[in-house]
């Protein structure tokens, strides 16, 4: 267990990477010590600094929570992170890829809470019973760590390589639809790219949901009414570069899409 000290210098490292778009070396290359509560302090350390700076609290990811995703980052278990006001993108406002060090999209069938999550002990039927709407998504990720050479550490202290998001719009009831069997389809400058299906994210996106509801509540985070979820990837993430052009397609649920200048 890492100090309170040396979480700030470390929260610092990746304030001043994200900041200078100069990815730096793993953290726990110098601090193998660190643990998963240790990044999520150090995660806290920075949202605080953004939420002092005005920034808002707009919802929550969960991250490799697919097999695909844990084995193209080499880890065994999901990630988790916060969701800001200043990460949010429009399908008509193209990203500048520039701002960024290695950005990379995903796929998501996300959510929108009507109502708060029960901390601790959160069941499927408990996250379903919160949710308002299900959305199409696709989420901008970005290491901040040089080359992607991550461990679960060093992801979690890092947002969950969190950066941005879309939603697209439409609304489903999740009464309306098979959360769990929902196909998508990933295309990148008009050009067929990857498909998957929404039971890749442990079984059921529901359950990430009531995970990440369970995981956070140590460090006294709750998943409020209004909320985005993110609920974790059933397609690799995917390189993006400026020029390139995305469109997911959700069936039953629509599409969304990201462009980058």
């Amino acid at each position: 267990m890492l100090n309170d000290e040396t979480r700030a210098t470390l929260a610092q490292r990746l304030w001043t990477a994200e900041s200078d778009v100069a990815p730096i070396a793993p953290l726990t290359a110098d601090y193998p010590e660190m643990d998963p509560d240790d990044a999520f302090e150090i995660q806290l350390v920075n949202i605080r600094r953004k939420l002092d700076a005005g920034a808002v609290v707009t919802g929550h990811k969960v991250g490799l929570a697919s097999k695909a995703m844990q084995e193209m980052m080499g880890v065994d278990e999901p990630d988790y992170g916060h969701l800001l006001d200043t990460m949010v993108y429009f399908e008509d406002q193209p990203v500048e890829a520039a701002r960024f060090c290695f950005p990379r999209v995903e796929v998501e069938v996300g959510f929108i809470l009507g109502a708060d999550i029960p901390p601790e002990g959160c069941t499927q039927e408990e996250a379903a019973e919160a949710i308002e709407w299900v959305v199409p998504s696709i989420e901008l990720i970005d290491s901040r760590i040089k080359d992607w050479k991550i461990s679960l550490p060093d992801t979690i202290a890092d947002n969950a390589s969190s950066c941005g998001y879309v939603v697209g719009q439409g609304r489903v009831r999740l009464s309306d639809i098979d959360v769990a069997a929902i196909d998508a389809t990933l295309y990148k400058n008009g050009e067929f790219l990857a498909s998957g299906r929404s039971d890749a994210v442990l079984g059921n996106p529901l359950n990430s949901v009531g995970w990440l509801a369970s995981t956070v509540a140590k460090f006294g985070v709750r998943l409020r009414k209004g909320d985005v979820i993110l609920p974790g990837t059933a397609i690799r993430a995917m390189d993006a570069t400026p020029g390139d052009s995305f469109r997911a397609e959700f069936a039953g649920l629509g599409s969304v899409s990201m462009e980058f200048s």
